[in-house]
């Protein structure tokens, strides 16, 4: 990832309000995967501060993924046991930038879009390769 492209999704997260994301993010997740609804708990309010905990920590460290792989590579682990396969990865990653998208309008730049589709194909690269070790 460049630099510019760092810039851009901290920015572009720092004008976000997590709690509304969030919520937005699994209501576009279910409408766009409805199978996905059971693997998650009724009450989404915990897995969306979650969510918005592991975007924090991701986006302050985007210039150290070192920093955080491990972190990441944890999460794929886990998410195996509660269900996820690796073809997951391509609809949370459609549902998190339409959720960008419409939180952000027109902020939400084709430059911001490809720098977010950048850091979650590298993520979610990291997090598939994790559950593949696992399941092997």
């Amino acid at each position: 990832m460049t630099p510019q492209q760092i810039e851009l999704i901290r920015d572009s997260w720092a004008a976000v309000e997590p709690t509304a994301a969030t919520d937005l993010f699994y209501r576009n997740l279910f409408a766009a995967a409805p199978a996905l609804r059971p693997l998650f708990p009724d009450d989404l309010s915990a897995q969306g501060h979650k969510l918005a905990a592991a975007i924090d920590l991701v986006v302050a460290n985007l210039d150290d993924l070192e920093e955080i792989l491990p972190v990441v590579r944890g999460l794929g682990q886990r998410h195996v046991g509660y269900g996820a396969k690796p073809a997951h990865y391509e609809v949370v990653g459609m549902a998190l930038l339409q959720t960008l998208e419409t939180g952000l309008g027109d902020a939400f730049t084709p430059e911001a879009c490809e720098a977010w589709g950048a850091a979650f194909g590298l993520l979610s690269s990291v997090m598939i390769e994790a559950a593949n070790d696992v399941a092997a």
